[in-house]
């Protein structure tokens, strides 16, 4: 295998993507081979279960590993995904999985490990430099951006990295895209993941056939895709499993705790529910509830364990969603069949605080820039989201449309963080910890 310059790894918080590159000067992703197929986005998810042959042993799983491994036994696995949300909270010390304790760089530097094993060989041999993407502003409330670097450095230190670099994700993708232009340009790079959606302005240049940059100014916001995915089903699932109904406690009628329906936000907490003593008066509201239809979803879509299809229903309708002005949302599993028509009208409405945030971040960033939108030149959306009309209007409104560009949606920061590895003056792109 030859000798790489730098890895690129986009540690994601639905999906991880690695890139490295060669002496050829070209970035290559990684992939990993899965039931025939190749995959290149790998899910950022961790699974953990006894052996039923040694239970002292834990069997370690990552990826869509992990999940089918929950998917078939949700009550004897323990699953964590979307764990990056964590990264930056003081909150988070550490958690308990079959009697042992996980910090967030255990966690980590765990599926990163196994991340390694499902390469199917391409990842046995490393480089010493990795350069490791991380977003502008991390999630949670008061995230505290030094804490989480330092867990990345714990985490990746044990891969056997000797230089280990940090660069704003964003900029990455920027990178990507600057290698397209063929003159100077400000770039505002728009970059929307699981968890947070983040925005960098960048001044690049070209002098002697090398590109040059100026970061003007970075802002994000902690939320984007996940958050885009429990408004829908907050307004088309929830009402169905007996939200905003009642139930009746002697001589009283009361509503129905919303709490219950909080664990929607991620698929994977539904089976925490499901264990909590929440779950034992849920079943019991089929006897009092005043519509006792739509308590028995509820129970059939725990006990069943069907969170993880409704997700892939709910990822269904936004694709459509982008591509159609009215697009049918179709949930079947068990007894349970929800259909509904919804129109793209309707979502932009349930997903106007998210947009309105995104807005606010995106003025941020010109403001620290003192820029105006038509001082930019270029404006390169990246991510999931980026394909929904009401977040590439929000740009093509204010920047116009012409000056909107795409492309490598799933690919661009680990590609850009690779390339990253071949510039001479590489720390003028990437920071250490510390």
């Amino acid at each position: 295998m030859p000798s790489r310059g730098a890895i690129g790894i986009d540690f994601g918080t639905t999906n991880t993507v690695i890139s490295t590159t060669d002496a050829d000067g070209a970035a290559h992703l990684i992939v990993f081979p899965n039931d025939g197929a190749e995959i290149v986005a790998f899910r950022s998810a961790l699974s953990f279960h006894s052996d039923p042959q040694a239970p002292s042993q834990r069997v370690v799983e990552a990826g869509p590993w992990a999940i089918e491994a929950y998917v078939e036994e949700p009550l004897e696995t323990r699953f964590i995904q979307s764990f990056k949300s964590y990264a930056a909270s003081p909150l988070f010390q550490d958690t308990e999985v079959l009697g042992r304790r996980y910090r967030f760089e255990d966690l980590l530097s765990t599926f990163l490990l196994r991340l390694r094993a499902h390469a199917g060989g391409a990842l046995d041999e490393m480089p010493a430099t990795a350069i490791v993407g991380r977003p502008v502003n991390f999630a949670g409330q008061r995230p505290d951006p030094a804490l989480a670097v330092a867990r990345y450095q714990t985490a990746f230190e044990r891969l056997g990295f000797s230089d280990i670099r940090y660069a704003y994700e964003p900029v990455a993708a920027a990178f990507f895209f600057a290698r397209k232009l063929k003159a100077d340009a400000t770039v505002l790079v728009a970059d929307f993941g699981g968890g947070t959606s983040d925005f960098s302005l960048v001044r690049f240049t070209r002098r002697g056939g090398e590109i040059q940059s100026q970061a003007l100014a970075n802002s994000g916001v902690g939320l984007a895709g996940d958050a885009f995915d429990y408004r829908i089903i907050d307004h088309l699932v929830s009402p169905e499993l007996g939200k905003g109904t009642s139930y009746r406690t002697f001589d009283n009628v009361a509503p129905i705790p919303n709490r219950y329906f909080t664990a929607f936000a991620r698929w994977e907490q539904l089976a925490l529910l499901r264990a909590s003593r929440d779950m034992r008066d849920i079943r019991g509201l089929r006897r009092t509830a005043v519509d006792k239809f739509k308590i028995e979803r509820l129970v059939e879509l725990l006990d069943d364990n069907h969170g993880y299809r409704l997700y892939q229903s709910v990822s269904r309708l936004k694709e459509s969603l982008s591509a159609a002005e009215t697009a049918t949302f179709l949930f079947e599993a068990g007894d349970i069949h929800i259909e509904k028509s919804v129109r793209r009208a309707d979502f932009e409405a349930w997903i106007t605080p998210e947009l309105t945030a995104i807005e606010g971040a995106v003025d941020q960033v010109l403001a620290t820039a003192g820029l105006r939108p038509e001082a930019v030149d270029r404006v390169f959306l990246t991510g999931g989201s980026s394909f929904v009309p009401a977040v590439r209007r929000l740009f093509a409104e204010r920047f116009g449309e012409a000056k909107l560009e795409g492309g490598g949606e799933l690919v661009s920061i680990a590609s850009g963080l690779a390339y990253m590895g071949l510039e001479r003056d590489l720390d003028g792109w990437t920071e250490r910890a510390g």
